[in-house]
């Protein structure tokens, strides 16, 4: 596989294992990760497990739209070609946090980091056609509602609420994109990897997190979690497909509103606006710095 991918989240869970088959098929893969520690360790895991060297790693905390800037422009000046993007990372939290930009975190980091990177990068993708995006989704996002009045949960937060409204965004993001793309050999598809046992459910709290781990053990592997992530970015069955929500390889229906062009449409304007308003207030304050 003479790929150059790029994983988001690929320190564990799903992220690590699709991003050591597709080092396994061969592919120069390069690791996003939050933590310098963990990524040095699952790049050498992979390293030792599949023979690959051809591997990076780059730091990034996607709750951050400079960090999310900072990374795809080295990703730029690093790479000559990207064939394969997996956004992978995400967040789950009980309680209402906010990112340092303002903004709530699972909403952050589960869509719009998904949204400014794949965005920052289209250029480099669509220069490297034909070229795949993967959007890790949920079929959570069947219990989800685009909430534009109240996107960071300000009005009433529950931690489901949010996670379910981010992974509707990841399969309206999907959709859109795909949309405005079209014709120019870059497939966007999302997919619902299952209820997968990794660390990830470690912060849901109270009933709902009760349940998830006293049924863990039943849960999938992250092996199987990630198969559709790994078809989906390499196999050549799924060659020129694009904008479709995918299964166990299968593609399914996804809720009513997430085929709402509209919405699709204001979404994506509302996320250009909160990432370019934060853009412009990390200017201004990498200003203020310099000149103090």
């Amino acid at each position: 596989m003479d790929k150059v991918c790029l994983v988001t989240g690929a320190n564990s869970g799903i992220g690590k294992v699709t991003a050591t088959e597709l080092a396994r098929a061969g592919a120069t893969v390069v690791l996003v990760c939050r933590d310098r520690g963990k990524g040095e360790a699952a790049m050498e895991a992979i390293r030792r497990e599949t023979g690959n060297d051809k591997l990076d790693l780059l730091l990034a905390d996607l709750s951050e739209v400079r960090q999310i800037e900072t990374l795809a422009g080295t990703v730029k000046a690093r790479l000559p070609r990207l064939d394969v993007l997996v956004n992978n990372a995400g967040a789950y939290n009980t309680k209402r946090l906010l990112t340092p930009d303002g903004y709530e975190t699972t909403f952050a980091v589960n869509h719009l980091a998904y949204f400014l990177l794949t965005v920052e990068l289209l250029d480099l993708l669509k220069a490297s056609a034909p070229a795949r995006i993967v959007n890790v989704a949920s079929d959570a996002h069947r219990g989800g509602r685009i909430n534009f009045d109240d996107l960071h949960g300000e009005q009433g937060y529950g931690g489901w609420k949010a996670y379910a409204q981010s992974k509707l965004a990841n399969v309206l993001f999907s959709y859109e994109l795909s949309r405005r793309v079209h014709g120019m050999n870059l497939s966007v598809n999302a997919m619902h990897p299952g209820g997968v046992a990794t660390n990830f459910f470690n912060n849901i709290k109270g009933p709902i997190g009760a349940v998830t781990r006293l049924f863990a053990p039943l849960m999938r592997t992250p092996e199987q979690g990630a198969d559709t992530v790994v078809w989906l970015a390499s196999s050549p069955e799924v060659e020129g497909v694009a904008g479709r929500y995918f299964a166990d390889r299968k593609e399914r229906r996804s809720n009513r509103e997430s085929y709402d062009p509209e919405v699709a449409r204001r979404l994506w304007e509302v996320s250009e606006q909160l990432s370019h308003a934060c853009s412009i207030s990390n200017a201004s304050n990498s200003a203020t710095e310099t000149a103090a």
